[in-house]
């Protein structure tokens, strides 16, 4: 995967309005309803997927994290089945399930009962009723790199597809590096199986760029960047960018107002206020909510007019940005492979 896929939606996205006509025949207020709902109906979709349910498993009880080593695709390539046996062997205090090896591949394919990935603390506790269970889950990585270091070195990639009773349910992407974490970088992207995507990314370095984004087919719903500038123990946010259809909110650090665009068109008559709820990252999907005057004097907060749609992509954000599923399950599963092949 690209790593500078979300920057090149996103960069789309900003030629889109910047190209539009002068003026505008639609009202801001209407605009913004047209991109919510497009927005709000695109979450409720992904919210009922086994994608989404995925991507947000909650029982984590533990990281294959904690020591160096250099795992590639092809080491561990091949077709694996969950055996019915209890962990056969520990590594560093991280129990390794037994999958036996019943095929030769270029690419990894594990199959295993879904709670192992929708309960992921029967990775670690064995469930008296596994002999039963059906290996009806399948995980296809057609790319996977582990290379972890001490002082926060790292560099990894996963390309994964699943499926779910034979039937596919989205597939995951992850690019992250560092020398240090000054240095870290990394993009996290989930394509789910209603044609939309959503993904997360960030590169820290002299400026660091936070951002998601919200996809539908190769039209962007709804974008967010932040651009932020650190000064000695300090970080300050130079930019802010919030695009949802054809409004674009923009914030900039020396300039007094808050600009709202609609069709790249400034509107001189519009105004946004901006809370943060605390020193978090200032994001829609953490602690920031943005509050709008229309040309006819009436106002609207984000949260009210996104509603449930607001927590959908929140809850999230926040995994996919810690890259829970690949880094807590998946790497898991590569390493029962891995080790017990040394």
């Amino acid at each position: 995967m690209k790593r500078e896929v979300l920057s090149v939606v996103l960069l789309t996205g900003l030629l889109m309005w910047q190209c539009s006509g002068t003026e505008s025949d639609v009202s801001l207020k209407s605009s913004l309803d047209k991109g919510i709902s497009r927005v709000n109906r695109a979450a409720s979709v992904i919210s009922k997927t086994k994608g989404y349910e995925l991507m947000t498993v909650s029982d984590m009880t533990k990281s294959g994290d904690g020591y160096s080593d250099s795992i590639n695709l092809e080491q561990i390539a091949g077709v694996y089945d969950f055996t019915p046996e209890t962990y056969e062997c520990w590594h560093f205090s991280m129990p390794l399930w037994k999958f036996s090896k019943t095929g030769d591949s270029d690419v990894l394919i594990m199959n295993m009962p879904q709670k192992l990935v929708t309960h992921p603390r029967y990775l670690f506790n064995p469930d008296p009723e596994e002999a039963a269970a059906e290996n009806d889950f399948t995980v296809t990585a057609t790319k996977y790199h582990y290379w972890y270091s001490f002082l926060n070195r790292f560099d990894y990639m996963l390309d994964a597809g699943f499926t779910l009773k034979g039937e596919d349910i989205g597939s995951l992407e992850v690019a992250s590096s560092g020398e240090s974490y000054a240095g870290k970088s990394y993009t996290s992207k989930y394509s789910f199986t209603d044609d939309y995507s959503f993904e997360v990314a960030f590169t820290r370095g002299d400026t660091s760029v936070s951002s998601m984004a919200l996809v539908e087919g190769d039209e962007l719903l709804m974008g967010e960047e932040n651009f932020f500038v650190h000064s000695g123990f300090r970080t300050f946010e130079r930019k802010y960018v919030l695009t949802i259809g054809d409004v674009q909110i923009v914030r900039m650090s020396g300039v007094d107002s808050i600009e709202v665009y609609l069709d790249g068109v400034l509107q001189k008559n519009a105004a946004a206020f901006i809370t943060d709820e605390g020193d978090e990252e200032g994001s829609v999907c953490r602690h920031r909510d943005l509050e709008l005057t229309f040309d006819d004097g009436t106002t609207a907060k984000l949260s009210e007019l996104m509603g449930p749609s607001l927590e959908i992509l929140k809850e999230l954000s926040g995994p996919m940005r810690e890259m829970y599923f690949a880094r807590r399950i998946i790497d898991h599963l590569a390493m029962s492979v891995y080790y017990r092949q040394r």
